[in-house]
């Protein structure tokens, strides 16, 4: 028994604690989320009763399908043109050789060492001056957050599809070249589906990071319908509504889990049949 734990058991013991870790939390949202007092101090790991009043007061009393709405559209528009705009850069600096590519990329890489919220003065400004010109790209609308989103995630996705990009051979561009295909052909019928994976992946961390970003939302979303979740939900735990709203805000949370699996449950196959055509060869 002891040499069984010495070389096995103590792996299982391991196992055992990080799934009571990662499920801890989980296990209390939901049952926060299903307790019919719905109440902070009454929530306990294991639920008293169970109902639904919860999730049926998140949607009676407060904006939520609007705010959900607001964030599955942000999130979604801006990760699909975040990484429609970094595969084209990615295409430019690891397949065509120009002036100024080495220090581009330098100076992208830069700019990710600095976090976007050092702006936010700057961006708030101008967002003010926007707002009266171009309301329809200024505060409270979808475009201008996707427009303040575009601009963090675009540096780092670059990064990230140039290095995949420099692993396809450029025999492949050569002999697509040869048969008479143009550069955009190359880059949408032959590059993109080799790129497919790391495609998904940058597609996916854009996706889960745009979805539960607060700092700039809670700024730059100041009107209640145009609230996005995590600025919504927020506002049902802030101040001394904190106790009272605790259900509902657990069971908004658990909503909130829905479009992230989904858009990982679409992105999945991508990624597998990716990595399953990478490990074969030949």
């Amino acid at each position: 028994m002891i040499k069984w734990f010495r070389d096995t058991g103590w792996r299982h013991l391991v196992a055992v604690l990080a799934v009571a870790f990662s499920l801890g939390p989980i296990l209390f949202v939901f049952s926060a989320a299903i307790n019919p007092l719905g109440t902070l101090s009454s929530s306990t790991l294991v639920p008293s009763g169970a109902s639904l009043d919860n999730f049926g007061r998140l949607f009676t009393d407060t904006n939520f399908p609007q705010w959900f709405v607001n964030s599955v559209a942000i999130a979604g528009l801006a990760s699909i043109i975040s990484i429609f705009l970094s595969a084209l850069a990615a295409f430019a600096f690891s397949r065509r050789r120009f002036r100024g590519r080495r220090s581009g990329l330098l100076f992208l890489l830069l700019i990710q060492m600095f976090p976007q919220f050092l702006a936010v003065v700057a961006l708030f400004l101008i967002f003010s001056k926007i707002t009266d010109l171009w309301p329809g790209i200024g505060f409270n609308t979808w475009w201008g957050m996707i427009l303040l989103y575009l601009g963090g995630a675009l540096g780092v996705n670059t990064w990230l599809m140039k290095g995949f990009f420099d692993t396809v051979p450029k025999e492949l561009d050569e002999s697509a070249t040869v048969d008479g295909a143009s550069h955009t052909g190359i880059f949408f019928r032959i590059l993109l589906p080799l790129v497919s994976p790391i495609i998904a992946v940058a597609g996916l961390l854009a996706f889960i990071g745009t979805i539960n970003e607060f700092l700039l939302a809670n700024l730059f979303l100041r009107d209640g319908a145009s609230k996005t979740l995590a600025v919504g939900l927020y506002g049902l735990v802030q101040g001394s509504d904190r106790n009272t709203n605790f259900g509902i805000f657990c069971a908004g949370t658990l909503l909130t889990a829905i479009p992230t699996v989904g858009v990982f449950m679409y992105l999945q196959r991508y990624i597998v049949e990716g990595l399953s055509a990478g490990a074969v060869k030949g």
